[in-house]
């Protein structure tokens, strides 16, 4: 089954950016190495990290059908910096994957402990749908 994991971090404009170079080093080749191995284990479906908020738009239908843009939002609490899909037997091993990406190094090596939000991935609408 595939599982697409979130990963929420800290409010933009804070965290990452603002680390000293040794500590955004390790974070990075943690992430690089993690990939891998999913990878390597036939797990990782796909993973991408994202723009910070500053660079998003929210996007509606206008009246006629063209796009109607609104943003950006540095504001926001905490924000979706990234995400893998996972395809795996069990959501137990989705969510012991998402606790290897939560326990991220961070200042000092510290473990971050992030937020990863774990969610089936459906393949189309329920049964009960159609």
């Amino acid at each position: 089954m595939k599982y697409i994991l979130m990963m929420n971090t800290m409010r933009a404009g804070e965290g990452v950016p603002q680390w000293p170079p040794k500590d955004l080093h390790a974070h990075i080749a943690f992430m690089v190495s993690f990939d891998k191995k999913l990878r390597e284990s036939g797990e990782l479906v796909s993973a991408e990290g994202l723009a910070f908020p500053d660079q998003a738009r929210l996007v509606r239908a206008g009246k006629n059908g063209l796009p109607v843009t609104d943003g950006v939002f540095p504001e926001g609490k905490e924000f979706l910096a990234g995400y893998w899909i996972v395809d795996v037997d069990s959501a137990e091993r989705a969510y012991a994957i998402a606790a290897q990406a939560s326990a991220a190094p961070g200042p000092g090596g510290a473990p971050l402990n992030m937020p990863i939000e774990v969610r089936p991935v459906m393949s189309g609408p329920p049964p009960e749908m159609l």
